[in-house]
This record gives C-alpha cells, structure tokens and sequence, in this order.
C-alpha cells in the first residue's frame, strides 16, 4: 500500500526541516546557545592550546567568579564551570596533564552541595561539549562499580535507553535543542556569545555571574543540614587526587567564601563533615592540602546574587590576597608552610604577615 502523495510530501518536508534545524544546531552553536556556552568554549579553547601557566583552578561556579587569574603573581588559567562537579574536573585534569608542560600546581574548589547532588551534568557539561562518549563511558562505568547511578541517569525519565540516550545528547539531537534556539531567537545571540568568548580568554577563564552591590540570600550551605557524598562523587574525587599525587602536583582546596547570612545558616554537622571528609583525603595524599576554615565568610555586600558569586569589586579584592598568598607558599614547599597561608584567612592580611619563603620557580 503506497501513502498518498501528499502524506508523503508532508513526510518528506518535515524530514527536510528537521534535518536542517540539525545542521544549524551542529554547525552554528554560538548563535543560540546560552552566554555560558561561551565561556565554557573559550576553557575549552585553552585547554586545546596548552595554554595553563602554572596554577590551574579546578571547581565550580563560585571559583570561576571569584579568581581572577590576570590579578595573581603568576600564569594561571581558570577552568572552574558553574554547575562544575568533579567529574567535569576530572575530564579537564586529564587533558591538563597530557599537555607538554602540565601546571605545577592545582587549586580544587567546591561547594559542599557539589559532593552530595547531581547538578546540570546533561544540562551543561554534555550540551556544552565538554564531554567526549569516553567520558560518558567512563561515568557509566564508575557509576556501576560504586552502585550509585544517581549522575548518570539524573532526570532520565522516558522510556528511551540510557546508551541511546547518551548518543542522542552527544549529537545534539534537535529536541534536546529547542529551548535554546527559541530563547535564542535562532542567532540572535551570535554577537554576544562571540563578545563573551573574547572577555574569558582574555581574562584567562574568569567570569562573573551576579553583579549586584549585596545579597542577603541563603545559598546552598544554608540549607543542607549533614555533609553526605555521593559515593560515585566521592570516587571522582579520590581519582582526581589519586592521578595529581602520582604526576607530583601540588593541590590544594581552597573554597570560597559565603555571605554572612548563609553562615549564619549553616548547620555545625555539615561544616564538621566537610572538614572531616576533606582532611582524610589530605592524611592520604600527602601532596592534597585544605584550609582550616572549610566554610569561610564575608560581608554581604561582597555578594552579587542569591549562590554567592562575589560581585566583581569583591572578586578583584580576594583575588590580590590570594596573589599574596600564592606567592608566599610557591610549589613544593612544606606542607606546614602550604597550611599556614592557607588558613591565613584575614581579608586585611598584608604580605608582610605571610610566610617568609622564597617563590618558586
């Protein structure tokens, strides 16, 4: 039985169409993506290039706000992602460590809430291109060892299989696509997009997201009331300071500070934890170093929006003390030297009251 003419012309232009709207979300990504796209493509352009410097900042969305790698004392890059977990961090370490010249230092930073939740792993990390099918893979296979599927199959709720769904995300499958194109008007964020590229490379992978003078709002800290990792998170974690102790790389975890009011919030059994779970790591991997203060605080005035982004003024001050800080303790000093300006956690502290070591070369 053959279909009649015009159901079959009516098949053909939809495929036709469809097929088009494929090509234009393969080909032209930077016309409708979200702004972040952008900056996630210039880490991307970076990390293609080799282009790290010495000290590489790993973590999430408040680390890519808060340090700006132009004020430190030396090369650095930003490859922190909002929404960034450890498993986007491990795929940007591997690739890190691969290049000729690998950094010599690695600074972690991570929410509490980013070790106990899945949060925008398809949304961003696959969309966004920053995961290979290996790395997919990967996550597929850590999360069947460990017996916790809780990223890999985060709000896989049709019928479609996860290995086919995986193929679907990785080629952009247009349905996957059309709240962007239509919030994107198509192109009309081409101009943006291309502007936002230019300003994260050029600010070696810093940007900002809430630029507003204060925020009185309680982040995510503020309502967590223990510290529980996902075990498949926690695996990323140890494998992530398991591959810097064996390249010899200095890493340290330096979390950034909440507002005063989210301090206020957080519950002692999650400061105490955080800090427990962070130093046993630091007891096994004797390059992997972490501040006393696991929660640090400032002003809400430091604060541009509701996840504690420091505003850009806030951010320009703390990152000329972590300059301070960095230049003070280069890699490969004593661990007690490392602990000792990490912990100096004084927003006035001078270079005066730092450790009296040497920088490194």
């Amino acid at each position: 039985m053959t279909l009649p003419r015009y159901l079959l012309l009516t098949l053909i232009t939809a495929a036709v169409g469809f097929a088009l709207v494929w090509a234009w979300v393969l080909a032209t990504p930077m016309a409708f993506m979200e702004p972040e796209y952008a900056a996630w493509r210039a880490k991307k352009i970076m990390l293609r290039r080799c282009d790290l410097g010495d000290t590489l900042i790993l973590g999430d969305s408040r680390a890519a706000a808060d340090i700006m790698p132009r004020r430190l004392s030396e090369p650095t890059t930003n490859l922190a992602l909002g929404g960034g977990e450890v498993i986007e961090a491990l795929a940007l370490l591997k690739r890190a460590l691969a290049c000729p010249h690998p950094p010599k230092r690695v600074i972690l930073s991570f929410d509490a809430g980013h070790f106990s939740r899945a949060d925008l792993f398809w949304e961003r990390s696959v969309r966004f291109d920053l995961l290979s099918a290996e790395d997919i893979a990967d996550l597929r296979r850590m999360s069947r060892e460990v017996g916790d599927p809780t990223v890999y199959e985060e709000r896989h709720t049709d019928i479609i299989p996860s290995r086919m769904r995986d193929w679907l995300r990785l080629a952009h499958f247009p349905t996957y696509e059309f709240g962007s194109l239509l919030q994107g008007g198509v192109f009309l964020r081409a101009s943006h997009n291309r502007w936002m590229l230019q300003t994260t490379l050029s600010r070696r992978g810093q940007y900002s997201f809430g630029t507003a003078a204060v925020s009185h709002d309680v982040a995510v800290e503020g309502h967590l009331a223990s510290f529980k990792p996902l075990p498949v998170l926690d695996a990323y974690f140890n494998e992530i300071l398991a591959r810097l102790d064996r390249s010899r790389i200095e890493a340290i975890f330096l979390p950034m500070p909440v507002n005063e009011t989210t301090y206020r919030q957080v519950a002692p059994a999650l400061r105490e934890g955080f800090a427990a779970y962070l130093h046993r790591y630091a007891a096994r991997y004797k390059r992997f170093h972490v501040v006393k203060e696991i929660i640090p605080h400032r002003p809400d005035t430091d604060f541009g929006d509701e996840f504690c982004h420091m505003n850009p003024p806030a951010a320009e001050r703390f990152s000329d003390e972590l300059a301070q800080r960095l230049q003070a303790a280069p890699p490969s000093t004593r661990k007690e030297v490392q602990n000792e300006w990490l912990n100096d956690t004084d927003p006035t502290a001078s270079a005066s009251t730092l450790p009296g070591s040497k920088r490194g070369s």
